[in-house]
């Protein structure tokens, strides 16, 4: 049976005129070129320096419209930032504050049937299911279930904006973001791409993404995650005893893990 349920953390932003992909293509680290109705990419905006600033999932309903699907806590920053780079560029930037994010899981046949702006497979892990982007909200649709959502989020290693993903201190490629299909590295420059490039190619990850394992109660988020009495990590999303945590590589395997005094196991996602 297909259910779902509207993502109230997220907004949609509208970026629209005959410059939009041109515009896109030079800030974010995806092809902007594969985005379709059907077809969601997912990317981040970064800064010069190559640290996280946004992350978007990314709709093109039309030739000349693109579709962000982004944390609405950050959809107004992310609009200022887009504008600073606009300059003569042919293109609106926007809220589309008549439109809304919804999760969606079940048949393939049950998805199509649903009147939506866009939807597609999350490009992040086709296991969630569909994103869509509705500007009504599809009534005749099972409720889904958000806390399900959530663990599976937990489950397959896909960081939240904000909890998982830190503005101005986490770097893409700490956060698994190739295993999640956020980066392009054939594509063309774009701000932050040096760095990018450089940590992809140039040396060993310190760092990356971890699913930790403690006492439920210990799992707070913010915790700091100790090796050795040493500081790995802090505790980002949770959900049922399991969390996840960007770490220092070279402590997260090690037998003497705790966090909140209580000890811990950290996973790698392949």
């Amino acid at each position: 049976m297909t259910s779902g349920f509207l993502d109230d953390s997220r907004s949609v932003i509208m970026i629209e005129g005959p410059d939009a992909e041109n515009f896109l293509q030079g800030l974010l680290t995806n092809d902007i070129s594969r985005a379709s109705a059907n077809e969601a990419i997912y990317a981040a905006m970064l800064s010069p320096q190559g640290k996280f600033l946004f992350d978007t999932i990314l709709y093109r309903p039309a030739p000349e419209r693109f579709l962000a699907d982004v944390v609405k806590e950050r959809a107004q920053a992310l609009i200022t930032r887009l504008s600073m780079y606009k300059l003569r560029a042919k293109v609106e930037i926007k809220a589309a504050g008549d439109l809304s994010v919804w999760v969606i899981q079940g048949e393939r046949s049950g998805v199509e049937a649903i009147e939506t702006a866009a939807i597609a497979p999350d490009p992040r892990q086709p296991a969630l299911g569909w994103r869509a982007i509705c500007s009504e909200p599809p009534t005749a649709l099972p409720l889904g279930d958000p806390e399900a959502y959530a663990r599976a989020c937990i489950s397959l290693g896909v960081p939240l904006s904000g909890a998982d993903l830190k503005p101005d201190d986490s770097f893409p490629l700490d956060a698994d973001f190739e295993r999640l299909n956020g980066v392009d590295f054939q594509k063309g420059c774009y701000v932050g791409q040096e760095v990018t490039a450089r940590m992809k190619h140039k040396t060993e990850r310190r760092k990356r993404l971890y699913r930790i394992e403690a006492d439920p109660s210990a799992l707070a988020p913010g915790a700091v995650i100790t090796s050795n009495g040493k500081d790995s990590g802090f505790i980002g999303s949770t959900a049922d005893g399991a969390a996840l945590a960007v770490m220092r590589v070279d402590r997260a395997e090690n037998s003497d893990l705790s966090v909140g005094g209580s000890p811990a196991t950290a996973t790698a996602f392949d």
